[in-house]
């Protein structure tokens, strides 16, 4: 299916690892003009040769923290005007709720919320103008079902998927769309080393450390494995095409079935 891509310029924010370099290398195999930020200039150098050798049509990489408001006026000096904005940026942390203090509040908020209300305040309004445009927000199925080990971490999420649902309502009568994507857990070097540092035994393979953990911590999950990010990047990919104009102001999951809901 040609998903229509190539005439659209994506911005994908965090995009040198993981669900961001699977999204940014699924829209540049779509003909996508695609510009991912980072913070390493050694890793976003990393991920442009890596995307460039997929095939890619047109890579650029950004060196600004978009977790900043100094980070995103960078972004959009550098890219004044996108077709596709996806706010993929983000962190996480388990902890004891007594112990997370404000700043560990502060920096989730700043760093996985308003890193995507900022550049969505700089790119919808003229994606409204033009008549067309996609803002996408990457989420987590820990916003519907809240970790107690991470419960600022999904806070951070729950309010993702209402900035995304409020700007969708924005976007009334156009042809710019709004939504979210909520990834469950997804195989990446971080989740990884996360993982392993809270296996009993972090020794053991990966496989059956993965394991463990779906048959303890996310028994609920249907999949009972990780997400693949290329999985995620499959859908994000088409909610940011032409095709996908039906779909505005949703919530989408690609978590695993870990949600035990309907809604």
């Amino acid at each position: 299916m040609d998903l229509q891509l190539n005439d659209k310029t994506a911005l994908v924010t965090g995009g040198t690892a993981g669900i961001g370099l699977a999204i940014a290398k699924a829209m540049a195999s779509e003909g996508a003009r695609v510009i991912i930020t980072g913070r390493d200039q050694d890793k976003l150098d990393a991920a442009v040769a890596a995307i460039s050798t997929s095939g890619a049509s047109s890579i650029e990489g950004l060196l600004a923290d978009a977790a900043t408001a100094e980070g995103a006026s960078t972004i959009a000096q550098a890219a004044p005007s996108v077709d596709i904005l996806v706010n993929n940026l983000g962190i996480y942390e388990s902890k004891a709720f007594d112990q997370i203090d404000d700043a560990d509040w502060y920096k989730l908020f700043e760093v996985n919320v308003m890193s995507g209300v900022r550049l969505s305040r700089t790119y919808l309004p003229a994606m409204i103008e033009r008549n067309w445009g996609r803002v996408i927000f990457i989420a987590s199925e820990a916003g519907l079902a809240i970790p107690s080990d991470m419960i600022h971490y999904g806070m951070t999420k729950t309010a993702q998927l209402s900035v995304s649902r409020g700007l969708a309502q924005l976007t009334r009568g156009t042809n710019v769309t709004v939504n979210s994507v909520l990834p469950g857990p997804t195989r990446s070097e971080g989740i990884e080393a996360f993982l392993r540092s809270q296996a009993a035994d972090s020794s053991a393979p990966m496989k059956q450390i993965e394991s463990q953990f779906f048959a303890t911590a996310r028994s609920a999950s249907i999949l009972q494995r990780m997400v693949e990010a290329e999985e995620v990047a499959s859908l994000v990919t088409y909610l940011a095409s032409p095709r996908s104009s039906a779909t505005n102001g949703a919530a989408l999951r690609a978590e695993g079935g870990l949600v035990n809901t309907i809604a």
